[in-house]
């Protein structure tokens, strides 16, 4: 572990960028049927163990802050009711998913003090995507929502490792640790001071030694 690893974490154009939510997430999930759901819900509150945070079933100013869709076709995302309210120019979006042939977008919006305020998750049922269980799928993605990374973060090397005995994922230890560093309560929900990333190494630093 060193300063500059955990800062590269949260490199955004060039520059540290940290966020983390200010309250509980309250999510709804489209696209699926009851089993999966259970599976989702119990794999977030997996991955919101490791945070002060709470899975909750409303936000007080928006009803759900937390909206995974899912999809067999992007082409579906444009029947979606007001789902171009939650993100602008939707149809370009499309248009550029499908010509990349991408499986997966994410987008967060802020609080006005830069929390993290909402997230909205696509994930297209590709080939790729049905090759893992829900249970390594929903894990992802939470781990990937419940702070602002890099978009490079994971780029080299996966955050989660499979179990095979029993088919289910956990997150790497250095990112256990990471992520209880990021909600310790002293730290702020916003920073883009890279002093605030030294102190987080710290904090990581010990909880990766306990573990």
């Amino acid at each position: 572990m060193s300063n500059k690893k955990i800062s590269d974490l949260f490199l955004r154009d060039g520059k540290y960028h940290f966020s983390r939510w200010s309250k509980p997430i309250s999510p709804v999930i489209f696209g699926v049927g009851n089993d999966s759901l259970t599976a989702i819900r119990a794999a977030f509150c997996d991955v919101l163990s490791l945070t002060s945070l709470e899975l909750s079933d409303f936000d007080p100013e928006l009803g759900a802050n937390f909206f995974m869709f899912f999809c067999s076709e992007w082409s579906e995302l444009d029947a979606v009711p007001n789902l171009g309210k939650l993100i602008p120019n939707l149809s370009s979006l499309i248009r550029s998913l499908d010509e990349n042939e991408a499986n997966q977008y994410r987008t967060f919006s802020f609080t006005a003090d830069g929390a993290i305020n909402v997230v909205v998750v696509l994930l297209k049922y590709d080939l790729k995507l049905s090759s893992v269980s829900i249970q390594t799928l929903a894990v992802n993605q939470m781990l990937q929502s419940v702070l602002l990374w890099s978009a490079d973060a994971f780029k080299n090397e996966s955050p989660l490792t499979l179990i095979k005995k029993t088919n289910r994922c956990v997150i790497k230890p250095f990112y256990v640790a990471v992520v209880k560093a990021a909600y310790d309560p002293i730290l702020p929900h916003y920073s883009v001071d890279k002093l605030h990333a030294m102190r987080l190494e710290a904090r990581a630093r010990l909880f990766l030694e306990a573990l």
